[in-house]
């Protein structure tokens, strides 16, 4: 199974927004990047992430306005980070436990590296399955 350095390789850098950007703006950067969760930096430090799903359940459910509300009053500020250690199953065991799609990971200095999504995991997960497949068919038939 991959570590999270060899899967965060290729991926883009991550994307952020500070603590008083409006909701509409951070909701306006992942849908032009076609992403569903956003780092909340300050100051170069990690202070939150926001997602699509706080938008949908502290924002649209409260009859919120997105252009006004600012990130920080909705974004989750309890984070569960990884580190680049770490391998996949790992990650998809901290996913399942804590019930959070998008994990930011660290680095050796405890800087934000980069960001796994459970579609990540998933992706991986099933190319490391067809693999073994693939080797055991070709055991069998030879």
């Amino acid at each position: 199974m991959k570590t999270l350095t060899q899967l965060l390789q290729g991926k883009r850098t991550p994307l952020s927004v500070a603590p008083g950007d409006t909701v509409h703006h951070a909701l306006s950067l992942l849908a032009e990047h076609d992403i569903g969760a956003l780092l909340v930096m300050e100051g170069g430090k990690l202070v939150g992430m926001f997602s699509e799903r706080d938008y949908a359940r502290k924002v649209i459910l409260k009859g919120r306005s997105s252009k006004e509300t600012p990130v920080k009053d909705i974004m989750s500020g309890k984070l569960h980070c990884v580190t680049l250690r770490q391998t996949v199953e790992e990650c998809m065991a901290v996913m399942t436990d804590r019930h959070v799609r998008h994990l930011p990971v660290l680095g050796d200095d405890n800087e934000v590296v980069g960001v796994v999504s459970i579609g990540d995991l998933v992706k991986e997960t099933i190319s490391e399955q067809k693999f073994i497949i693939e080797q055991l068919e070709r055991y069998i038939t030879t």
